[in-house]
């Protein structure tokens, strides 16, 4: 939590005050409503989206699992019916200890193998969108790069400059 709190303190208010600045004092009201309502979508869509990798993950790794300890068809069954509830999932008390440690250790690994995907999805995204912000924030380069850049791009340096209807699209600067 103390990681999420850091991430969200260091890029949520820089952003929210970018695209505040960026606009005219008359359109403030439509830019601060249009990015808390894209802040609450991007919300509701991540989780969601990550909640169902998760689950396929969780069941594909369990199915793989649960064929190797031998129990009861009924019991399976029961385990199986419960997948939704992940690392919770209740066994049944009528099987021996040693059954209930197995059936235990392939649920705790099959979720620590969709927490590991989930956190390679995370990962991946983050990679994505340094990269998009990379190439659509324009850049102010130095004298000394511009000038070994004017030849690859004559309007002078920022990779928007090469995309004009980023900025027309947008309604706003992004630098």
């Amino acid at each position: 939590m103390t990681v999420l709190g850091l991430g969200m303190a260091t890029s949520v208010a820089p952003l929210t005050t970018t695209v505040m600045n960026s606009v005219s004092e008359e359109r403030a009201g439509i830019a601060s409503g249009i990015n808390n309502a894209v802040s609450r979508l991007a919300g509701v869509l991540s989780i969601a989206t990550l909640g169902i990798v998760m689950l396929a993950s969780f069941d594909h790794n369990l199915s793989a699992r649960l064929p190797a300890i031998p129990v009861e068809r009924r019991i399976q069954n029961d385990i199986e019916s419960q997948r939704v509830k992940l690392a919770a999932i209740e066994i049944p008390q009528q099987i021996d200890a040693d059954e209930r440690r197995k059936i235990r250790q392939s649920i705790n690994e099959s979720f620590v193998d969709g927490f590991r995907l989930l956190m390679l999805v995370a990962s991946g995204l983050a990679l994505l969108s340094t990269a998009t912000a990379w190439l659509m924030i324009e850049r102010k380069p130095s004298h000394h790069w511009r000038l070994r850049m004017s030849r690859f791009w004559p309007i002078g340096g920022g990779v928007c400059s090469r995309w004009p209807i980023v900025k027309e699209l947008a309604g706003f600067r992004l630098a």
